[in-house]
C-alpha cells in the first residue's frame, strides 16, 4: 500500500447550517452530492472534488478538536488570494498572515464557527 493524498477532513458539529454558510462564503465552498448516511451533515466541495464532510451531531456544541481528535489544523492551498483578502477584510474575519519567502508561499491562519483552525495557502507570487 502506498498513501497518496489527503482524501477529506470530517468535522463533527451541531451548527451544520452556519458551517455551510462560512465554508461557502469565506471559503467559497459549494454543498453537493452525499450518500444517504442515517445522521445529518453535509459535504462541501472545492471545484468536482468533496474536501469536507459536516456531520450533524446533537447535544454539547462542537469546539473545535481539542475535544477528542488531536488535530491542531488543516490546509487548504487555494488561488485568488487578493479575493479571499478582501472578504477577510469586509467580514472583519479574525486572521493571521504569514508570508514565507523561502517556500514562497503566503498563509492564512483562520478559525471556522466551530473553532477549527483552518490554514489556507496561496503560492506567493500569484
Amino acid at each position: 500500500m502506498q498513501v497518496r493524498r489527503p482524501d477529506h477532513v470530517n468535522i463533527q458539529t451541531t451548527q451544520v447550517e452556519n458551517m455551510v454558510a462560512w465554508y461557502r462564503d469565506i471559503l467559497g465552498m459549494r454543498t453537493g452530492p452525499r450518500p444517504d448516511f442515517p445522521f445529518p451533515g453535509t459535504w462541501l466541495y472545492a471545484d468536482n472534488t468533496t474536501v469536507i464532510h459536516l456531520a450533524g451531531k446533537s447535544g454539547d456544541p462542537a469546539v473545535g478538536s481539542e475535544v477528542k481528535l488531536k488535530l491542531e489544523h488543516f490546509a487548504l492551498t487555494a488561488t485568488g488570494r487578493v479575493a479571499f483578502e478582501e472578504t477577510l477584510s469586509k467580514g472583519a474575519i479574525p486572521h493571521q498572515r504569514f508570508v514565507l519567502d523561502t517556500i514562497k508561499l503566503v498563509q492564512f491562519h483562520l478559525r471556522d464557527p466551530d473553532g477549527n483552525h483552518v490554514h489556507i495557502d496561496f503560492i506567493a507570487d500569484e
